[in-house]
């Protein structure tokens, strides 16, 4: 099983540009036709968050009408940047196709069950804040829906993660409850992964006896600052997305991760060469 993941387009409505700067549009157009090209072509695409930069209708319309060529199935996280009741409106199949409550109907948390890996959607957004986190409702959504189905290999997808990133500005504000989240996956082996977004790069950490990872952003990426005083910054590097293969290797079932850039256009970057006259030295 392929499953694509793409997060953080920051679209804005159309004609206008992400903070005076970003062409956020075009960046996810190009990123749905490298899917699309992808061979294998990815089972699903899972998208984690900040569909919109504004929460604006006219940006759900923008975002609909470039997802609408994608030819995988695709299922939503929500993100900080999202307004829920219009993401829910314009993406009903994608962002609650099951009847799975966490507890208060505010939340938008589900599972993806006719595939080989079990999807399980959380809802990390408290509205009119940035940071994330989990409260106890939520979490014994997830106890009990992991519960249900021990011996099913699971990833778990939402927008913010529950660690720390070491970008300054980013952990200004704790994801609130995630000791108790780390708790309830360490109870779960067979959370394979835990796949985030809002970081706007690539970043991978041990998390509760499975791997938490974050995904590059397809409208800008944040500046790679490690430092506490890092501030608020973003640079408009390639838009990527990743890949997440379900597969027996070597005789071991295992998920393998890659980050792939997205061209802007096919052969920007040269080739593919082929290697030959390879050898090991002596």
């Amino acid at each position: 099983m392929l499953i694509a993941q793409i997060s953080d387009f920051h679209l804005t409505p159309p004609g206008t540009l992400a903070y005076g700067v970003a062409e956020t549009g075009p960046a996810l157009r190009r990123a749905v036709a490298y899917l699309n090209r992808l061979r294998p072509a990815p089972d699903v695409v899972l998208i984690t968050g900040d569909l919109v930069d504004d929460g604006a209708a006219a940006s759900y319309g923008l975002a609909r009408e470039l997802l609408a060529p994608l030819q995988a199935p695709y299922f939503v996280a929500v993100g900080n940047h999202d307004h829920k009741a219009r993401l829910r409106e314009r993406f009903p199949r994608q962002v609650w196709p099951g009847d799975s409550r966490a507890g208060e109907p505010d939340y938008l948390c589900y599972t993806v069950e006719e595939f080989p890996v079990r999807l399980v959607g959380l809802d990390t957004v408290t509205p009119g804040e940035h940071g994330g986190g989990l409260e106890a409702a939520r979490l014994t959504w997830l106890g009990k829906t992991l519960a249900a189905r021990p011996d099913a290999p699971t990833l778990v997808f939402m927008h913010h993660p529950p660690f720390a990133s070491g970008i300054g500005h980013m952990d200004r504000e704790e994801f609130r409850g995630w000791r108790e989240f780390a708790a309830v996956i360490a109870r779960h082996p067979q959370v394979a992964r835990i796949l985030c977004g809002h970081l706007h790069r690539p970043i991978f950490r041990g998390f509760g006896g499975t791997v938490a990872s974050t995904c590059p952003g397809i409208g800008m990426q944040l500046c790679c600052e490690l430092r506490a005083e890092a501030p608020s910054a973003f640079i408009l590097e390639p838009p990527a997305v990743m890949l997440h293969l379900w597969t027996s290797l070597w005789g071991e079932t295992t998920l393998l991760s890659h980050v792939s850039i997205v061209e802007e256009s096919i052969g920007q970057y040269g080739g593919p060469h082929s290697f030959f006259d390879v050898i090991s030295p002596t």
